[in-house]
């Protein structure tokens, strides 16, 4: 019985995710980066950074993306994607900002109010 092959073509990276972090299981840097931190390029690209590094600064020098956005559009887990961000936060290459919030619950007595004052305009 022969084994199956693994899977090749698009669906699979050439480079192993572990490989794009160097092997490391920590962030470097004092970053906190959460999956919604919102991420958008703030200077040039430091010399010396290549590959992945190379590849996110890219994805967001035209606007913002957040970490998970990102980490789908480089086909990469987000854990490895907020080590490569980190990395360019570190060197200034990208700002990083917090998640925005989620939203308070409406106070439902006064948004009846406004929708009563805003009737009695008519």
């Amino acid at each position: 019985m022969t084994a199956s092959p693994r899977p090749q073509g698009p669906g699979r990276r050439l480079v192993p995710a572990y490989l794009a972090t160097q092997g490391r299981t920590a962030a470097a840097g004092t970053h906190r980066l959460e999956r919604l931190s919102v991420l958008h390029a703030a200077a040039d690209l430091p010399a010396g950074l290549g590959g992945e590094h190379r590849q996110l600064w890219e994805l967001v020098r035209p606007g913002a993306l957040t970490v998970a956005e990102a980490a789908a559009h480089l086909r990469l887990p987000v854990s490895a994607t907020v080590f490569i961000a980190a990395d360019l936060a570190e060197r200034g290459a990208l700002a990083v900002r917090a998640p925005i919030p989620s939203a308070q619950p409406v106070n439902r007595d006064l948004a009846e109010r406004l929708l009563s004052g805003l009737r009695a305009l008519k």
